[in-house]
């Protein structure tokens, strides 16, 4: 695949490269990022071209993921060494690029940091982490009535509610969080109370 551009065509390949469940989550995700990208004046084009590849790398093996890592030296924290279904979004931006021929770095680092989020978001950034939360096959998420709306209101408090109730969730299950959640949230705390970050 030569340009990311063709939508069809991009909907074609996650379909034959995930299974039924995680490709209907990915249309939920560029659906549901359109709608965002609608509201916050973002290019809907990029935005359902994230959502369409956020997940490219979900269906590897952990062993194939942390191979491409190897390969194409891209770093492994030690937690993602310990958890490498969290390099699905690393991974999956580097095959964004060379395997679907995305160019658009704003693109490249909404499938980067979909899971993690990172300080200093772009406003696709924000809607590709947002969409993968709310998208409508959701169900199981707490506070997700309310995240959905606070979405189309207010996109900082939507990710500080998110990361929250993530961390919580993660820490409940008696899972490790990574450094770089925990980070995103103290960032988004910090600058929205303050109100740098609008």
């Amino acid at each position: 695949m030569k340009k990311a551009d063709n939508m069809k065509q991009l909907r074609k390949a996650m379909k034959k490269a995930q299974d039924s469940k995680r490709y209907e989550h990915t249309l939920g995700v560029a659906y549901t990022a359109a709608a965002l990208a609608m509201r916050y004046n973002v290019s809907i084009k990029d935005a359902q071209t994230a959502g369409m590849l956020h997940d490219c790398a979900k269906c590897l093996s952990d062993e194939k993921r942390l191979s491409v890592c190897e390969k194409q030296h891209i770093p492994v924290t030690e937690v993602e060494r310990r958890n490498p279904f969290l390099l699905h979004a690393k991974v999956g931006a580097y095959l964004a690029e060379k395997k679907y021929g995305v160019r658009d770095s704003d693109i490249l680092n909404a499938i980067q940091y979909h899971t993690t989020g990172r300080k200093n978001m772009s406003l696709l950034e924000k809607i590709v982490f947002i969409s993968d939360y709310i998208e409508p096959g959701r169900k199981q998420a707490p506070n997700l009535q309310e995240i959905r709306q606070l979405a189309f209101i207010d996109i900082d408090k939507a990710m500080i509610r998110i990361l929250e109730d993530t961390v919580a969730y993660l820490k409940e299950g008696n899972r490790e969080v990574d450094p770089a959640t925990e980070d995103t949230l103290n960032y988004y705390k910090t600058t929205t109370v303050s109100g740098e970050n609008s």
